[in-house]
């Protein structure tokens, strides 16, 4: 245990700075290039085998900084795409009853219904597509279409062409 405290130790007081300094050069900020040198830390040391020289965990640990680097940005990047669909809308010039009605009739319906609403509506995929990611024939996906525009446009009071 000592000779991991050490070696952590010794890196730590010798390579720090210039460990942070390659954090902040890829994140642009002092104190994120921190978390990141800190996270870092935490997985090459957690993972560590005694006996490795400091040389050999300075390359781990850039490596590690660039991996949790890369990762991170993607994983910004991927809730900055898909963040609507998880906040509500801002009702502006919306009319919340409307709304509010629509949700609710969505829910009456089967899940395989919702389903293939959810996907031919919002995704947009073509009905041999649903199929395929439903697991399921073309004709149960017609089937459920169908079926499920009757009850929205029953429960809406539309007729039926208006939910297509």
């Amino acid at each position: 245990m000592a000779d991991w405290k050490s070696t952590f130790d010794e890196l730590v007081a010798v390579r720090g700075p210039a460990l942070r300094g390659y954090a902040y050069l890829l994140t642009g900020d002092a104190a994120s290039a921190a978390d990141l040198v800190q996270e870092a830390l935490l997985r090459v040391f957690g993972r560590l085998r005694v006996g490795r020289d400091i040389e050999q965990l300075e390359g781990y640990l850039r490596r590690a900084i660039l991996n949790l680097y890369v990762d991170d940005r993607r994983r910004a990047k991927r809730w900055r795409e898909t963040r609507h669909l998880l906040v509500e809308p801002d009702p502006q010039g919306e009319d919340l009853a409307t709304t509010h009605a629509v949700r609710r009739a969505l829910s009456d319906l089967s899940p395989k219904q919702r389903a293939c609403v959810v996907l031919r509506y919002y995704e947009d995929l073509t009905v041999p597509e649903i199929a395929d990611q439903l697991g399921c024939a073309e004709g149960t996906v017609k089937r459920h279409l169908a079926d499920a525009r009757s009850r929205l446009a029953a429960q809406l009071g539309v007729t039926e062409e208006s939910v297509q």
